[in-house]
């Protein structure tokens, strides 16, 4: 019973509104309704028509009526569900007098025939020849253009929409708001190509409908009950056209609706607003007003009906005038206030613009690597390593804003963090980077230049020489790709740079929907937000991503009670994560190859580490310093050129200062502790790295 109640409680009335359309449009094709129904029935068909058409005229734009080519339908059918049960009254119950198919029909009938029945049917016909073929067939034909236009429209739409999202100019929601408007709107502009085929089809149903009613009248009266010939045709032609005309016109209004509708241009004004401010012209109206005086004294003419009129027309243009010249006035004064207002006033926290935490500035000669229109591939690529990077590092990378700076040259781009520049390079727009890889076997005719993002030697070639260079050995790309490409390198080298508190709570939140305890026992009982986040920046400094975040945190809940240093708590994570870290350095045999220092050596880096007083720089000789590096660099060089990974594995003690040393000197290595390597992971030693004391 209780789910019963559950069930009528959520049940809406409303939602039978179109099952007993439906219904009621089948009952009037079969069952026979009696006079007073059919006036009824009538009547509430041209309420229709007339609320259509009323709607149709005050929308703003065709998708605020997306219900248009339903109801459109169903108009049409309940038209001609009473054409059949109008006929079938007209033709069973004519005989008994003009009031036999109700009162609407008479009346419509005498109304328009006044006694003449030729007249009566010449008008009909008249009605007719304007529905269909005047306002129907045109509005058949607009609504197929528009069709076809909106959805060749529908590429440079969408792509317009992902230039504007990756540009920041509009959100995430804006956009997919966006993208189902343009869908919605060619579903329509589609629908109301197939729906004004309704009421071309109604059109040629009415004119057919009459004949029927006509002849077979004449047919039913003479055979069946025995009128006279003029009897029969005054009769059945009275109700006849007046069953025409009762369906006709609101036939043509849903045809003007029809018409209106696909007619409109889209704008924040309704067709009636429009309509008053383009067609106020004082001039038209002068213009106009004078031929009407004109043709006003010419003999013959009706010489007060064109005054009159002209008169009119010049006297509307006067007050047109009139009333642009107040509205100057007031323009006048709300542009004095405004200045007014734009006055230099104190400064206030308004005047403060926040820096942009990716931006990328490009010279005017790069706009049309951003501009879709004209091919540009820049915003795909940008949103590209986007998709990238925040899938590799695990968060969210910020938009990146792309705007053009007039002091820059003309093909010069800057990649700007935190408002600073932290990367540049100078693009050839209309030419193609030619990368020289290492080894190549032979020459290109070109600018010679460096590779933007890791400095390799490198030529702008012509596109048509694409394919030769390709044969040469040379890497080449695009220039969208070569700065995509730079970005990328930019933004993983400053990854910590990107991560901010704000990222941090979105990276708890979403780890709080599947583990809300873990969550709930660190934050914020245990430890800080912002210890939590510099702790995440030293992973991202290290080069270690933060996809797993359910160990980072399971693990930083075990070490609060013992540090809330981000530096110790890095040390701590980073054993956890070794499986994780060393996936990517392992050879074809999954072994890890490895270099470490000689025990000398890394006895006296320990000691020195450990007789270093707290919270201070820890200061080695120099020449023990020069030595060590020298021997680092020229290790990783060796092992590098045997195409292996240059991996460094030390003690626990000393990894968190060596691989701070080596990471601006030697960026390609790195410096692994003995207990970030799991236990079953095979480890194989390639190289010993030795270093003496020079000083």
């Amino acid at each position: 019973m209780s789910t019963i109640r559950q069930r009528l409680s959520g049940f809406e009335l409303k939602g039978l509104g179109i099952p007993f359309l439906v219904l009621l449009i089948m009952a009037m094709l079969v069952v026979p309704l009696p006079p007073l129904l059919l006036d009824v029935l009538f009547t509430f068909n041209i309420l229709v028509s007339v609320m259509v058409i009323m709607v149709a005229i005050g929308t703003n734009k065709p998708l605020e009526f997306s219900s248009f080519p339903a109801v459109l339908l169903f108009a049409t059918m309940l038209r001609l569900a009473l054409n059949v049960a109008s006929t079938r009254v007209i033709l069973v119950n004519g005989h008994e007098g003009e009031h036999a198919a109700g009162a609407v029909i008479a009346a419509f009938g005498e109304f328009v025939i006044a006694g003449n029945y030729l007249v009566g049917f010449i008008i009909f016909v008249i009605l007719m020849i304007i529905n269909f073929i005047v306002v129907t067939k045109g509005a058949g034909r607009v609504s197929e253009v528009n069709a076809r236009f909106t959805l060749d429209a529908m590429p440079g739409k969408q792509m317009a929409i992902d230039a504007d999202l990756n540009a920041g100019s509009i959100t995430q929601e804006e956009a997919k708001k966006r993208r189902d408007e343009i869908g919605q709107e060619a579903d329509f502009f589609g629908s109301m190509d197939g729906a004004s085929k309704f009421v071309s089809g109604d059109a040629m149903a009415g004119l057919l409908i009459l004949l029927i009613n006509v002849v077979g009248g004449l047919a039913i009266g003479v055979a069946q009950h025995g009128m006279s010939f003029s009897d029969a045709g005054k009769l059945y032609t009275l109700l006849t056209i007046g069953d025409g005309l009762v369906a006709q016109i609101p036939s043509l209004f849903l045809s003007l609706a029809t018409a209106i509708i696909v007619t409109r241009v889209t704008t924040s004004e309704s067709m009636t607003d429009q309509a008053v401010s383009q067609l106020s012209n004082p001039s038209a109206l002068f213009i106009s007003a004078g031929i009407l005086m004109v043709l006003g004294i010419i003999p013959g003419m009706p010489h007060t009906v064109f005054l009159t009129l002209g008169l009119v027309a010049a006297a509307l243009g006067f007050l047109l005038i009139r009333n642009d010249e107040a509205a100057a006035v007031v323009s006048e004064q709300q542009a004095a206030e405004q200045q007014a207002a734009e006055a230099p006033k104190e400064l206030g926290w308004d005047d403060v613009d926040q820096v942009d935490l990716i931006g990328l500035e490009i010279g005017y000669g790069l706009i049309p690597l951003v501009n879709p229109e004209t091919g540009g591939q820049l915003m795909p690529r940008v949103k590209g390593v986007r998709k990238k990077l925040s899938a590799e590092l695990g968060f969210l990378i910020q938009p990146v804003r792309i705007r053009d700076a007039l002091n820059l040259d003309p093909d010069v781009y800057h990649i700007v963090l935190n408002g600073v520049m932290r990367g540049k390079g100078d693009i050839k727009s209309g030419m193609e980077l030619a990368i020289n890889p290492g080894k190549v076997y032979g020459q290109l005719e070109g600018i010679p230049t460096k590779e933007p993002a890791f400095g390799l030697e490198a030529v702008w070639i012509d596109p048509a020489q694409r394919d030769y260079a390709r044969t040469l050995g040379y890497t080449v790309v695009d220039p969208a790709t070569a700065i995509a490409t730079h970005l990328n390198k930019v933004l993983r080298e400053n990854a910590s740079d990107l991560l901010s508190h704000d990222e941090t709570q979105q990276l708890l939140d979403k780890l709080a929907q599947k583990s809300p305890k873990l969550v709930e026992d660190l934050v914020p009982g245990k430890m800080a937000l912002g210890v939590i986040t510099r702790t995440l920046q030293h992973l991202l400094t290290e080069g270690i991503p933060i996809r797993d975040m359910r160990t980072i945190v399971e693990t930083l809940s075990d070490a609060a009670s013992k540090t809330q240093d981000p530096e110790q708590l890095c040390a701590v994570v980073r054993p956890k994560l070794g499986r994780m870290i060393v996936q990517e350095l392992l050879d074809a045999q999954e072994n890890l190859p490895v270099m470490t220092l000689a025990p000398d050596l890394e006895q006296l880096l320990h000691n020195v580490l450990t007789n270093g007083a707290p919270g201070q720089s820890v200061v080695i000789e120099p020449g023990l310093a020069e030595s060590l590096f020298s021997a680092l660099r020229d290790a990783a060089r060796t092992v590098e050129d045997d195409g292996n990974p240059a991996v460094l594995v030390v003690a626990p003690s000393i990894r968190p200062w060596l691989s701070k040393m080596v990471r601006h000197r030697i960026p390609e290595m790195t410096v692994l502790s003995y207990t970030e390597i799991p236990d079953d992971q095979a480890v194989k030693v390639i190289f010993t790295v030795e270093a003496q004391n020079k000083s």
